[in-house]
């Protein structure tokens, strides 16, 4: 398809990922967890069939094989995510960016997204969280993204917001699926019960209960 994915990611280091979950979990085990997540996330966005995966990585993370790789840049996630775009845009391709905090998802489920987006007359597609923010963003310009500069993250309104200002550049975004994704101990136990029986996320959540 005319497609790319891109994996919007952290290297998975103790103290510098997914310190919500301390405590009850340490950074060390923190850090398993993440890294379990982005492995499962990987696979899933490989098996996807889409023109080209690029992962887009703060820190020394390598690619997966077949993949491309950049470092991520800008002082806070809006201006990530929107430079996420522009460093990766490329003619003829759309493109969809997803974060590694939802190891639940499924190649049917991105490959609904691509379908929606390519097909659509929106311009647009996004997925909700449970949480009020957003797990996956998918766009036929990559530079509508800069519109996303200025919006708060990590808050209840996240994806609220990203739809306004998605709507201001005159896009109307089809909404995908809502996922819940993994901030706390809470989230990662549920978000678990909902992976595949072979998830590394779930064996290292059932590792670790």
């Amino acid at each position: 398809m005319n497609a790319q994915l891109i994996l919007l990611a952290k290297t998975p280091v103790a103290g510098r990922v997914k310190t919500r979950l301390c405590p009850p979990w340490t950074p060390q085990e923190a850090a398993r967890l993440a890294a379990a997540a982005l492995a499962d996330t990987m696979d899933v966005v490989s098996a996807t069939p889409v023109a080209r995966r690029t992962l887009v990585v703060e820190g020394d993370l390598a690619a997966p094989e077949g993949w491309s790789r950049r470092s991520q840049r800008g002082s806070g996630l809006g201006e990530r995510i929107a430079h996420a775009f522009a460093d990766t845009a490329e003619p003829g391709l759309v493109t969809l960016l997803i974060g590694m905090d939802t190891p639940q998802v499924t190649p049917k489920i991105l490959d609904q997204a691509v379908f929606r987006l390519t097909t659509d007359p929106g311009g647009a597609v996004i997925g909700l969280a449970q949480d009020g923010g957003w797990w996956i963003l998918g766009l036929r310009d990559a530079s509508a993204a800069q519109a996303l500069r200025d919006v708060p993250t990590s808050t209840g309104e996240t994806g609220a917001m990203t739809l306004l200002a998605l709507r201001d550049q005159g896009l109307q975004p089809s909404v995908l699926p809502t996922l819940q994704d993994v901030d706390t101990a809470a989230d990662a136990r549920s978000v678990a019960a909902l992976c595949r029986p072979d998830s590394r996320f779930a064996r290292t959540v059932a590792g670790l209960a």
